[in-house]
C-alpha cells in the first residue's frame, strides 16, 4: 500500500466532514491508500456526522480509544499504518483538492524521507469563498534536500505543523520517532527531531493543506496546563542538541530555536495565567524539566538564563511587571486612536 492517511478525532464536529471529505477529493485509486480514524474518546457526534462516509469507503478503520491526547492517537495511528508513506492532516482542517497525488507520486519515485509541502492559513470565511472559486496550482517545484537544511534553512519554531509533509514510515520506525505522549506543542520536539534524523528529503513549493483559524482552535485556548505542556516540548527539544554528529551550526540553531519557543512560552503565560503562584510554579517546573537550560547567543539570553537558574520567581515577577506597563501604554494609544 501506497500511503495511511491517519486522522485522530475529538470534538471536530463542526469541521470533520469536510477534512474526511477532502481526502477524497485526490484523485487517488482508494485501493492505493488507507485512512486510519482515530477516535480520542470524543464526547461530541463527529463519529455521527462521517458515519456515512465511512459506510461508503471500504479503506476506512475506526479505532476507538479513551480520550489520550493527540499524540497517544497520531502514534497508536502510526503503529497501525500499512502505507509507505504516511499523512496525519488535523481534523478540522483541509487538504487542497487534488494536492495530495502529485508529492505522493514523487515520494515513491525517489524514496526520500519526507516530503516537505507548502498550505494556505484561512478563516471559516475565507474557506468558504475558496471553496467557491477554481483554484489553479503553482508550477509545481520539487528540490532534493537534506533534513539538516531543511532544518537550517526553513524551520519556523512557531510553524512545526506536521501535516504539511508525507513521511516514509520506515523513516519513522527506524529512527524510533513517536509523539511524547499526553502533552500539547508535541509538534515541536517531533518535528526538529524528524528534520534533524531525515536525510534524504524534498521540498515543494505545491500548496497541500487549508490550515484553519478558528477561536476553538489548540492554539488559542491557553491555560496553565498548557504551559507545563509548553515547558515539557522546549525541554524534549532542548534535549536533542544530544544527537551525535551535530556540526555547530545546528547546535546554535538548536539554541535559537529553543530560546524562540521559551520567549513565546513565557508569553503565553504572562497573558494567560492570573494567579502570580502559577507563575512561580511554571518557572520552578522549567528548572525541574530543563536544568541544563543555556541561552548564549546574546548578553540578554545570557542574563535571561543567570535570572532563571538563580532568581526564577524574580524573573517572572519582572517580567509580569513589564508587561502589564506594556499592555496599559498600547490599549492608551489604541483608546487614543478611537
Amino acid at each position: 500500500m501506497d500511503l495511511s492517511i491517519i486522522v485522530p478525532i475529538y470534538n471536530v464536529e463542526k469541521y470533520v466532514r469536510t477534512c474526511i471529505e477532502s481526502i477524497y477529493k485526490q484523485c487517488l485509486d482508494e485501493k492505493r491508500f488507507e485512512v486510519i480514524i482515530i477516535n480520542d474518546g470524543t464526547t461530541d457526534n463527529s463519529m455521527e456526522v462521517i458515519a456515512d462516509i465511512i459506510d461508503q469507503h471500504n479503506n476506512i478503520t475506526v479505532i476507538n480509544q479513551d480520550n489520550q491526547s493527540l499524540s497517544v492517537a497520531r502514534n497508536n495511528g502510526i503503529a497501525a499504518a500499512k502505507g509507505e508513506y504516511i499523512l496525519i492532516p488535523d481534523s478540522d482542517d483541509l487538504l487542497i483538492e487534488n494536492s495530495l497525488k502529485p508529492l505522493l507520486e514523487k515520494a515513491l519515485e525517489t524514496k526520500v524521507d519526507l516530503v516537505v509541502a507548502d498550505f494556505l492559513t484561512m478563516t471559516d470565511e475565507e474557506i468558504d469563498d475558496f471553496n467557491k472559486k477554481e483554484f489553479k496550482q503553482p508550477e509545481p517545484h520539487f528540490k532534493k534536500i537534506v533534513g539538516e537544511q531543511i532544518y537550517l534553512e526553513l524551520l519556523n519554531p512557531r510553524q512545526c505543523f506536521v501535516w504539511r509533509t508525507l513521511y516514509r514510515r520506515e523513516f519513522l520506525v527506524t529512527k524510533d520517532l513517536i509523539y511524547y505522549p499526553g502533552i500539547r506543542y508535541q509538534d515541536i520536539p517531533f518535528t526538529h527531531e524528524c528534520y534533524l534524523k531525515a536525510k534524504n528529503c524534498l521540498r515543494t513549493n505545491i500548496l497541500l493543506n487549508i490550515y484553519r483559524k478558528w477561536p476553538g482552535s489548540s492554539t488559542n485556548a491557553y491555560k496553565f496546563e498548557n504551559s507545563r505542556h509548553f515547558i515539557t516540548a522546549i525541554a524534549l527539544t532542548w534535549q536533542l542538541r544530544q544527537i551525535e554528529g551535530l556540526s555547530s551550526e545546528l547546535l546554535y540553531k538548536i539554541e535559537e530555536n529553543v530560546y524562540i519557543s521559551f520567549r513565546s512560552m513565557i508569553y503565553d503565560t504572562l497573558h494567560g495565567i492570573n494567579e502570580k503562584n502559577d507563575r512561580y510554579a511554571l518557572m520552578d517546573y522549567i528548572n525541574f524539566q530543563a536544568p541544563d537550560l543555556n541561552f548564549t547567543h546574546s548578553i540578554q539570553q545570557r542574563l535571561i538564563t543567570m535570572m532563571i537558574k538563580k532568581t526564577p520567581h524574580f524573573f517572572i515577577y519582572l517580567y509580569y511587571q513589564y508587561a502589564q506597563i506594556v499592555f496599559k501604554k498600547r490599549s492608551s494609544v489604541s483608546d487614543k486612536t478611537k
